[in-house]
């Protein structure tokens, strides 16, 4: 119990934040690209209320720490409503909504990068804001991995059906009632983290090292 409640206390404001700006860019760029449906239920919100599913965000990941002692967890938030159809360009729009979400959490990767090298630069020495700024990190280097993979109904799968020809877009679109379950045993049988998330994570955290490399020189 003491491990859960310390783990909750670092990881829950970088989920929050990582669930809502998700769900909110998808939300954002529905809009902007001209579907309303989303803004309209108020989802394009940063109030992460609006954004959890109790049974996803809350009690399936508790339920897996337990059973799995804290081995394996897995959530998910509400899904932002849209209708594709009032998109003024559907096929290409609808991949630019769908890479919002991912897009979201490399930039807020980033952000917490940054948070960590203004703490070792400021000399904070408190390792509860250390372990926050690197679990802030990790978690949405995980979602931004997680929801790129190409299976339907997860941002990946999205993007991929748009960019296929028509013909074969529409009978990639047709597994998405079975997507879930697909995508939960593959998790179980590690062939999503093994094969595709540490690449994916490893690439995104090599382009933050880059992208952060001169507040390196500066901390050095």
């Amino acid at each position: 119990m003491n491990d859960l409640i310390q783990t909750v206390a670092v990881y829950a404001l970088p989920v929050l934040f990582a669930i809502t700006l998700h769900e909110a860019a998808h939300a954002y760029a529905a809009k902007f690209f001209g579907d309303n449906t989303a803004y309209s239920m108020g989802r394009m919100s940063l109030n992460p209320i609006r954004h959890i599913d109790p049974f996803g965000t809350i009690l399936i990941p508790v339920m897996l720490y337990f059973a799995t002692s804290g081995a394996f967890l897995f959530g998910y938030a509400k899904p932002v409503p849209i209708n594709y159809g009032h998109l003024r360009r559907p096929r290409r729009d609808s991949a630019w909504v769908a890479l919002a979400g991912p897009g979201a959490n490399f930039i807020m990767a980033l952000i917490w990068t940054v948070v960590i090298y203004a703490l070792a630069i400021g000399g904070v020495r408190e390792e509860f804001f250390m372990l926050m700024a690197k679990a802030g990190v990790l978690t949405n280097l995980v979602m931004f991995a997680f929801n790129l993979f190409p299976i339907p109904p997860l941002d990946g799968g999205r993007i991929l059906t748009s960019l296929l020809p028509v013909r074969y877009a529409y009978k990639f679109a047709q597994i998405e009632p079975y997507g879930f379950f697909i995508v939960m045993a593959l998790v179980l049988l590690k062939v999503i983290y093994t094969w595709w998330m540490a690449p994916v994570m490893y690439l995104a955290s090599v382009l933050l090292q880059l992208i952060t490399y001169p507040l390196t020189l500066f901390f050095h």
